[in-house]
């Protein structure tokens, strides 16, 4: 049943990312060309994926998922140095690439031998992060 959910999941999620423009790497660029030729429909796309969120986490604070144990608690709201460090790289690549993790796997199909690139840097960059922060987090202790 989970993975019948999962998969009917992550098709629905795939398909509004290509419906909606996600995967389009020109169509992101130009949302970021805030300079230039600035479209802003990806700012509807974004802002249609946060209210319904906002909705969501109100509604399931005292409920328990139909597949699941337990639904995640809500993301912390202070700000660190991982946090923005993170953000700044993840911006950078969206910047560069046109992709984030979510249409990059959506586009995977299609995006020929870049997009498998890219996704491969990617995976490389999440498999690398965790043994990379932990060195940096000993170091400064140490310090």
């Amino acid at each position: 049943m989970r993975a019948a959910i999962a998969l009917v999941s992550g098709a629905l999620f795939g398909a509004g990312l290509h419906i909606s423009g996600m995967t389009d790497t020109t169509k992101v660029r130009g949302f970021l060309d805030i300079g230039g030729a600035w479209d802003p429909t990806l700012a509807f796309v974004m802002g249609g994926a946060m209210l319904p969120m906002i909705i969501a986490w109100r509604l399931t604070a005292e409920r328990t998922p139909v597949a699941g144990r337990a639904f995640p608690a809500p993301p912390r709201s202070e700000i660190t140095r991982p946090l923005v460090l993170g953000s700044v790289l993840f911006g950078i690549g969206w910047g560069l690439v046109g992709l984030c993790p979510g249409p990059a796997l959506a586009s995977i199909s299609y995006g020929g031998w870049q997009g498998a690139l890219f996704l491969a840097a990617m995976l490389t960059g999440m498999w690398a992060v965790p043994p990379l922060r932990r060195l940096l987090d000993s170091r400064q202790r140490a310090s």
